[in-house]
């Protein structure tokens, strides 16, 4: 009998708990500590070449927990059985909140000595909390695909470019932008990251990202942009530039452009 009622409240709370309402917790409750995302190469970097000095991380980012917890050699719970994932998930946010512990950490202990000591979190979050926050980190990978499926060729050397493209006989698209463009970040989510603009890109394009924030547009790029993120640079396979959009563009747009410029 006692089973048959905790399965019947486990199935009641699963049923109400999601990915959005974990994201909230964490952002409402945890975020004062954790940040976000920050890439992974970057967070390498900072803590194996930079001695934590580039970011200065007093705690793991939330795609750090999100991979220590479902995917690190210390994960929590059978990865085939994901009901009772959820549980363990759970039951470790909540003793490990309640009554920090470096000793009974998941992170990678190499890190470890670079975090502050994290204050108790007794009695700042409810039981239905603690079920969405575990459905957070359960499903991060899921709702956080980066568009870095994408070939993306980040070295500049013009000459190089040009003779991959006649090589395999591609068109050059440069893609303007810069971490403060809200749009970008848009297209990033919603075009970037499906399938069919993906599978277009890598078969017919070369695709340069330019953050302009930081770094010069190439092939003598700059006489053309117009200072709006994103723009949109297709030129030939001897860098001749062929045409130029500015602007945001829907999915079904972009692929219009992609298709439009191929022969």
């Amino acid at each position: 009998m006692r089973k048959v009622v905790f399965f019947i409240l486990f199935v009641n709370l699963f049923l109400f708990a999601s990915y959005e309402e974990g994201k909230k917790v964490f952002e409402n409750k945890c975020s004062s500590c954790h940040q976000q995302f920050i890439e992974i190469k970057k967070i390498k970097e900072n803590f194996f070449e930079k001695d934590n000095k580039l970011l200065n991380l007093k705690a793991p980012t939330a795609n750090m927990l999100a991979y220590a917890i479902m995917d690190s050699p210390k994960k929590i719970g059978d990865p085939n059985d994901s009901e009772m994932r959820e549980i363990e998930i759970e039951e470790y946010l909540k003793s490990y909140l309640i009554k920090p512990d470096k000793f009974n950490s998941i992170c990678d202990e190499h890190i470890l000595k670079y975090y502050d000591v994290k204050p108790s979190m007794k009695g700042e979050l409810s039981d239905d909390e603690y079920v969405n926050l575990a459905i957070f980190f359960m499903q991060y990978s899921k709702h956080n695909k980066s568009k870095k499926t994408i070939k993306v060729n980040s070295n500049f050397d013009e000459d190089e470019i040009v003779l991959k493209a006649q090589q395999n006989n591609k068109l050059i698209l440069v893609y303007a932008t810069s971490k403060s463009c809200y749009y970008c970040k848009k297209m990033d989510r919603e075009v970037f990251s499906d399938t069919k603009v993906q599978k277009s890109l890598n078969s017919n394009y070369i695709l340069l990202e330019v953050d302009v924030d930081n770094k010069a547009l190439p092939f003598n790029l700059r006489k053309y942009y117009k200072r709006v993120t994103p723009s949109f640079f297709v030129l030939n396979s001897n860098a001749n530039l062929l045409k130029t959009y500015v602007g945001s563009w829907s999915k079904k747009d972009f692929l219009d452009i992609l298709k439009e410029n191929i022969k």
